[in-house]
């Protein structure tokens, strides 16, 4: 198969023909991500039927806009795409709306929720991968050879792979299913930065009360910017627990961030006012429209309710041949835990599921919850012990 280096405006253009002409291509990246707001694109590999493009985005004066929007057409394929799709949403303000994801796909199969590339090619191709460059410094330049053929064998195997995993999928009458996932993956929104995500994960923010989670709030999104405009990781900027600090402290004097001992002059000295502006932001939300607290804990008996349900939901996935995980989240099982709903549309509403897993799962919670079936424990006594809902 022919492979080649793409450092130039002219290899882009011939590229993106290739692509246009193409209903479907293969996709990874090489990215580092350690000290900056954002990953950094290194590498780009792209591959189709007998050929495969290894973009060098650091290739001077190379413009990639031109590949991502050729991308928009053809059905892209990549194993465990998410990291790559932030990139393109981040760096380019888009994702590919074609996607099939290979680590998704085997998922359904029954590969469970995390298999590597090197695995899935082993056991679908029947070829090993080398994987002597997982570490590699993708941003020097050139690029070796061993860099080279790693580069191409991340790529090479997606098409085939993509034929093989839609045949299966169509055999056991889940393609759709993985089609459905895949959709989800193309949404932008799901990569851009989420601001309540982002500060409930501060620590300490569970208990704080509702003006401080404005302020804590406020907070984490100045630094965000802050952090964007340096292109430096936010933790850069400030340390969480030092956060947390200014959110419980509210200052309202740059002589008061001095009481955060692990707040350096440095970042007193360029950051304080905006700090200082961000907690008088936070002070300013009224108070209707103050976040709301995370619920308290479940308490010990819904705890176990929640439990016993995530038993349920693993027979099921067990039966399906399917993993837990992609079925119900632990926080979906609480919430049902929690509000207690009267019947199973109403559960299956609150558990806020596609229908493919509604049709799985709703059943068989509902029917627990209601006391049609129990949760035995067979063949113990002999090692072997199983979990299964009797009637």
């Amino acid at each position: 198969m022919m492979h080649e280096l793409i450092v130039d405006a002219n290899g882009v253009a011939s590229l993106c023909a290739r692509l246009d002409a193409s209903d479907r291509v293969g996709l990874d990246t090489e990215f580092h991500a350690e000290r900056s707001y954002a990953p950094r694109l290194m590498v780009l590999q792209l591959s189709l039927p007998e050929y495969t493009a290894i973009v060098d985005p650091l290739a001077p004066g190379i413009d990639l806009q031109p590949i991502v929007k050729a991308l928009q057409r053809p059905t892209v394929v990549g194993h465990a795409l998410q990291s790559d799709l932030k990139i393109f949403a981040e760096r380019f303000g888009s994702v590919p709306p074609h996607l099939f994801d290979t680590q998704v796909a085997a998922s359904f199969l029954g590969y469970g929720m995390q298999i590597s590339l090197a695995d899935l090619v082993r056991d679908l191709v029947g070829l090993r991968l080398a994987k002597s460059q997982t570490v590699s410094d993708w941003s020097t330049r050139p690029l070796s050879e061993k860099q080279m053929e790693y580069l191409v064998d991340d790529v090479v195997h997606l098409l085939p792979m993509h034929d093989m995993l839609r045949e299966k999928l169509a055999e056991r009458g889940r393609l759709s299913w993985c089609e459905e996932e895949c959709i989800a993956l193309a949404q932008p929104e799901k990569y851009r930065f989420d601001l309540r995500r982002a500060y409930m994960k501060i620590p300490g923010a569970v208990r704080m009360n509702r003006r401080e989670l404005a302020v804590l709030a406020a907070v984490v999104a100045e630094r965000d910017a802050i952090a964007k405009e340096r292109d430096i990781p936010p933790k850069f900027v400030i340390p969480d627990d030092v956060v947390a600090g200014i959110a419980q402290l509210r200052p309202k004097h740059v002589d008061d961030l001095a009481q955060l001992r692990r707040l350096e002059s440095s970042a007193r000295r360029n950051f304080g006012a905006r700090l200082l502006a961000a907690v008088e932001s936070g002070e300013a939300v009224p108070e209707s429209e103050l976040p709301e607290r995370p619920h308290r804990p479940l308490g010990a008996d819904r705890e176990t309710l929640a439990t016993l349900l995530g038993v349920a939901v693993g027979e099921a996935a067990r039966e399906a041949g399917l993993p837990q995980g992609l079925l119900v989240t632990r926080a979906a099982l609480e919430r049902a835990a929690r509000e207690a709903p009267a019947n199973a549309e109403e559960l299956a509403t609150l558990l806020g599921l596609s229908a493919w897993r509604s049709s799985l799962v709703v059943e068989p919670l509902w029917r627990l919850l209601s006391g049609d079936t129990r949760i035995v424990v067979e063949g113990y006594a002999n090692g072997e012990p199983k979990v299964t809902l009797v009637s």
